[in-house]
């Protein structure tokens, strides 16, 4: 379905960019050194680029350009501040797939997993001074807060630190009474800040206006709905996500699905799945996983999981349609609703 506007036609992304993800990529590539006459400066370039051409959906990008449309504002203008935050979605990637020493990242293997540990992390490095280029080389005006925007990436950048920190620092102590109140914590901080708050806010620093302060509680729970649904969708066959299948089991982490297995598994049941767990990935096999998976099974965690999800999912998008409901440009407010609501309801 298309909108035709002042802008003239328009694709369901409800921006005044024809194709908003291809516009977010092609922003985030042309901000990223492409070759060197040093051919292993050259490589090292090539593996700058290597997540952000595997593909994704651009989400964060694409959030911004259609909150600063919704907010009065121009979405090219915006491209540069929705590119460095896909930048910073990479390069966090890249970290994180260390961290969690993970096997796979959007259908291939891991960059870890391609050049080793050490040369993964110099180009996530890397790509994070290239967001910075980004963001200083913003000039503002009366309708473009480009000081605000730097000061939104500080800010998200932050807290999804401290939310990485407690998901790391729980594997790490080999905690595994987490409850769904310390997990909610966590993930509203790992990922509802950088997913949904920090977009929100961005589009309206790009459009010269401040942001609705009922943006932080509303996207807060639309993001945890978010990575809940992710959480889910890793223990669920035959779902391309990008990931490997049951990889959260592998790598131990803490999820809402695992806080209400161990809130209702008899103490023999918990027993073993944590004796499970705490195997080193490279110990735990097929049998295990799907040991824990059947317990998952028998006490309906994943069914509870996605209950939660969409309640929180529900109660943020009541919320944002009211907070959106004074924007100036009501059709682009509409469209950036419905792309919000796809976060808790996707199926890959």
């Amino acid at each position: 379905m298309s909108e035709r506007g002042a802008g003239g036609t328009r694709s369901d992304d409800a921006t005044g960019i024809a194709d908003a993800a291809d516009a977010v990529q092609a922003a985030v590539l042309a901000a990223l050194p492409a070759h060197h006459d040093d051919a292993d400066l050259d490589r090292f370039y090539a593996l700058l680029r290597e997540y952000p051409i595997r593909g994704g959906k651009r989400l964060r990008g694409r959030f911004v350009l259609a909150a600063t449309e919704a907010h009065g504002g121009d979405p090219t203008r915006a491209l540069a501040p929705a590119a460095a935050l896909e930048l910073f979605q990479n390069w966090v990637l890249v970290h994180d797939d260390v961290e969690d020493d993970s096997d796979e990242r959007r259908g291939a293997p891991a960059l870890h997993r391609q050049v080793g540990a050490p040369v993964a992390i110099n180009v996530g490095d890397a790509m994070h001074v290239y967001m910075w280029a980004l963001l200083l080389g913003l000039r503002g005006d009366a309708e473009f807060d480009a000081d605000a925007i730097r000061n939104e990436f500080v800010r998200l950048i932050h807290r999804t630190a401290e939310g990485q920190h407690l998901d790391l620092a729980w594997v790490h102590e080999g905690r595994f009474q987490v409850g769904e109140a310390d997990y909610l914590r966590m993930v509203t901080l790992k990922t509802s800040w950088y997913t949904v708050i920090g977009p929100l806010n961005l589009g309206a620093f790009a459009s010269g206006r401040a942001p609705d302060p009922a943006f932080e509680d509303h996207g807060a729970r639309l993001g945890a709905a978010f990575q809940i649904r992710d959480d889910v969708l890793n223990l669920t066959p035959d779902v391309a996500t990008g990931k490997e299948y049951a990889g959260d089991l592998y790598e131990g982490k803490r999820t809402l699905v695992l806080a209400h297995l161990f809130a209702h598994a008899t103490p023999d049941e918990a027993a073993e799945t944590e004796s499970l767990l705490r195997r080193p990935r490279s110990d735990k096999r097929p049998a295990d996983v799907a040991r824990i998976l059947a317990l998952i099974e028998r006490h309906g965690s994943l069914r509870h999981a996605q209950s939660v999800a969409e309640r929180e999912a529900d109660a943020a998008l009541a919320g944002l349609r009211d907070a959106f409901a004074g924007l100036p440009r009501r059709a682009a407010a509409d469209g950036l609703l419905a792309q919000l609501a796809t976060l808790a309801h996707r199926t890959v």
